[in-house]
């Protein structure tokens, strides 16, 4: 990859969009920012994006990068459905949803479920600010107890936390960042294209009109306050074997086949992102204490997605001629006399 290249020959350029709507200062505009410099590294072919989302700041998001991508905008919580169909009709396809708290969380939060229990094999991204933007900042189902609005209004009812629900239904990568750390979001995001099953990935994004002010959880000094950081991410694309081996505590300099180099750090602190029930109990001390735990929370790399459990072919469906999704007459007539 030269410098204005990446590995499939385009520019960083490709992978931008329209100018942005939102406020300035919005924490979803950083999280486009993320996602374009983690789609150039990652080297996707935009006709092989499909961008969905649902209704909400959140889901004007798609809009503001990979223009040439496929994107669907879809009815307030079906996003999972669209996103659905897209998949099933081409599994070759990188399905790319981009959704917000009240979009996943309040009305489609059984869309949300079920798509996580089926594990289709797409990156979802919940931009989280704990309000309803575009209708003046109501509180949202992730509001956390205790918050207060702008006006003064304390939020009482219980948060649903998306990640730890994520687990509870079986979701097979899941990950909780924050908009403002870019070097951890980035390496998270190319993680979660390169996982084949429900990728998850909780990105706390304040609100800097309604829900950025004191008192607030989902502010951007409350969370910078407040955020717990699981380890230090990175992202490796597959290529030869690399091996190596240090002690706890200290760090190595990896060099990589393409000439790049790596530092390793090895940690202290033994987490397993394997470990379903330990991660539901980082997340439920972490909220308890009234913190936002980041990094990679859980991971599982042995279910089958929903493609493989329902034996789809590997050519996309709309691919097929019609000699193979037609039986003939004959074939017709028999079946209709068993």
């Amino acid at each position: 990859m030269t410098a204005n290249l990446n590995i499939i020959g385009l520019t960083r350029e490709v992978y931008k969009g329209l100018p942005t709507t939102l406020c300035a200062g919005c924490g979803h505009n950083s999280i486009t920012n993320h996602l374009i410099k983690a789609l150039y590294e990652y080297g996707i072919e935009p006709h092989m994006l499909a961008k969905m989302s649902g209704i909400g700041c959140s889901s004007k998001t798609p809009a503001y990068f990979v223009e040439q991508a496929h994107g669907f905008n879809g009815l307030h919580g079906r996003m999972p459905s669209a996103a659905t169909g897209a998949k099933l009709a081409n599994r070759e396809l990188l399905v790319l949803g981009i959704s917000g708290d009240g979009d996943t969380a309040s009305i489609g939060l059984g869309q949300y479920c079920h798509m996580i229990r089926r594990n289709l094999d797409i990156t979802y991204i919940v931009e989280n600010n704990g309000c309803y933007g575009l209708t003046k900042g109501q509180f949202s189902a992730t509001a956390d107890v205790g918050s207060t609005q702008k006006g003064g209004k304390v939020n009482e009812y219980t948060t649903i936390d998306v990640c730890g629900l994520a687990i509870e239904l079986g979701a097979t990568f899941v990950a909780r960042s924050f908009s403002g750390d870019g070097k951890q979001l980035v390496p998270l995001l190319q993680a979660a294209f390169s996982h084949t099953g429900t990728s998850i990935l909780d990105v706390i994004s304040p609100c800097v009109t309604f829900n950025d002010h004191e008192g607030s959880t989902k502010s951007y000094a409350y969370v910078k306050e407040h955020d717990v950081v699981l380890h230090t991410a990175d992202y490796i694309a597959g290529g030869r074997e690399v091996t190596v081996d240090y002690e706890p505590g200290t760090v190595r300099d990896v060099e990589l086949e393409d000439g790049s180099h790596v530092l390793l750090r090895k940690l202290d602190a033994d987490y397993d992102p394997t470990d379903g029930i330990a991660a539901l109990r980082t997340i439920h001390e972490t909220r308890a204490a009234g913190e936002f735990v980041t990094g990679l929370l859980y991971v599982d790399t042995r279910e089958r997605d929903l493609c493989s459990r329902e034996r789809l072919p590997t050519t996309p469906l709309a691919a097929l001629g019609e000699e193979v999704l037609r039986i003939d007459r004959d074939e017709w007539q028999r079946l209709m006399q068993a």
